[in-house]
C-alpha cells in the first residue's frame, strides 16, 4: 500500500499521546475512588461495577481516529479488476507520400480526420494504441482508453521518409502483445521475429485488431504480405484504410517529381490474408463495422486504486460503535 499524501501519517503520533492522557485520567479516577469510596466506579442506576467495559468506548474512539488519519493520507493499493476489453492499434503511414494533396487538405490530415472520428466513436471498453511507420516503425502510444491521450498522439504525427508497410504491421502486432505483457517479437536491433508463434486461423484473435491508415505504396522491406501472413498466424485481423485517390498526384521531393497514388490492390490483399476488410477513407461511416467485428474479452488486470473511502467508512463505523457503547453503558459519549 502507498499514500498520495504520506505527510498526513505524522498525525498518527498523536495517538500515543492520547493513550498516555487517557491512562493518566484513569489513574486520577482510581485515586479519587480510593479517597471517596467505590461510588465513582458504579454505573449510574446500576449496582455493579463497570469493570473493564469502561475502556471499550475510548479504545474504539482512538481506533476510529487512527483509521481516519490514515484515510487523510489518501491510501492507494493495487487491485485486480475484472472487465471486458478489446484492443485496436491505429497504424499510421507517415511517409513522404502522405503529404500529397489529392485528398483535402493532405492525405496525412485526411488520415488524422478519419482516425479521430473513429476514436470518438469507441466505447471505454476499447483500448486504442497508436503506431507510426515510414521506412521503420515505432509505437507512439501504447493502448489506452484515455481519449485525450490518444488524440494528442495522433495530432503529433507528420510526414517523414519512405514507406515500409511491413514494419508498420509488425510493430502494430508487437504493440498489441507488449500491452498484454507477452514477450516482444521485434526490437530496434532485430528487424526479424525472435519467436515463431503456433499458427492459428486468421481472425480467431477477436479481441484485437489493427487499423492500417496508408496509401498502400510500399518502398522498403520487409515484404508487406509476409508481415500480414505473420499477423494472420497470430489470429489478428488487419483493416486497411486507403488514403488517397486512384488517379494520384505528383509531389516534389528533394528536387525530384514523384508520382504517388493509392495502391488499393495491395491493401485489399492484406485485408484478405488476415480476414479483415478494406475501407476507403472517403467512406467514414463504414468504419463502424471495425468495432462491430471486435469481440471484447474478459480480462483481470491489476490497477492502482485509491481506497480513501474504504478507510473513511471504516473509521466512521468504529467511531459510531464506540459512541453506541458509551451511550448504552454511561448515557454519554466518552
Amino acid at each position: 500500500m502507498s499514500f498520495i499524501w504520506p505527510m498526513m501519517l505524522l498525525f498518527l503520533l498523536l495517538i500515543p499521546l492520547f493513550v498516555v492522557l487517557y491512562l493518566r485520567m484513569q489513574q486520577r479516577r482510581r485515586e479519587l475512588a480510593a479517597r471517596y469510596g467505590t461510588l465513582g466506579q458504579l454505573r449510574e442506576g446500576a449496582g455493579r461495577p463497570l469493570g473493564r467495559r469502561r475502556h471499550i468506548p475510548p479504545a474504539l474512539f482512538l481506533a476510529g481516529l487512527a483509521i481516519l488519519l490514515i484515510a487523510l493520507a489518501r491510501p492507494q493499493t493495487v487491485v485486480s479488476l475484472p472487465r471486458l476489453e478489446g484492443t485496436i492499434i491505429l497504424a499510421f503511414d507517415v511517409s513522404g507520400s502522405m503529404a500529397a494533396d489529392d485528398l483535402e487538405p493532405t492525405r496525412m490530415e485526411a488520415a488524422k480526420t478519419a482516425a479521430l472520428a473513429f476514436v470518438n466513436r469507441q466505447p471505454a471498453s476499447v483500448q486504442i494504441g497508436v503506431v507510426a511507420f515510414s521506412d521503420s516503425g515505432f509505437a507512439v502510444q501504447l493502448p489506452t482508453n484515455e481519449q485525450e491521450t490518444i488524440i494528442a498522439a495522433i495530432n503529433r504525427l507528420a510526414p517523414e521518409r519512405g514507406t515500409s508497410l511491413g514494419q508498420g504491421i509488425l510493430v502494430a502486432l508487437d504493440t498489441i502483445f507488449v500491452a498484454e505483457e507477452e514477450p516482444r517479437l521485434y526490437s530496434n536491433l532485430t528487424p526479424t521475429p525472435t519467436a515463431e508463434p503456433t499458427p492459428v486461423p486468421p481472425g480467431t484473435y477477436t479481441s484485437a485488431a489493427i487499423v492500417l491508415l496508408t496509401d498502400g505504396e510500399n518502398t522498403a522491406p520487409p515484404d508487406p504480405f509476409e508481415a500480414a501472413q505473420y499477423v494472420a498466424d497470430r489470429g489478428v485481423r488487419i483493416y486497411p484504410i486507403g488514403i488517397g485517390s486512384a488517379a494520384g498526384t505528383t509531389l516534389e521531393v528533394e528536387g525530384f517529381s514523384v508520382h504517388t497514388q493509392l495502391d488499393e490492390p495491395t491493401l485489399q490483399q492484406i485485408a484478405q490474408l488476415t480476414d479483415g476488410v478494406y475501407y476507403n477513407a472517403a467512406n467514414e461511416e463504414d468504419l463502424r463495422s471495425i468495432y462491430e467485428n471486435l469481440t471484447p474479452e474478459f480480462v483481470v488486470k491489476p490497477e492502482t486504486m485509491e481506497v480513501t473511502s474504504l478507510f473513511a467508512g471504516a473509521s466512521l463505523l468504529v467511531l459510531l460503535t464506540g459512541g453506541l457503547f458509551s451511550l448504552a453503558w454511561f448515557s454519554r459519549l466518552p
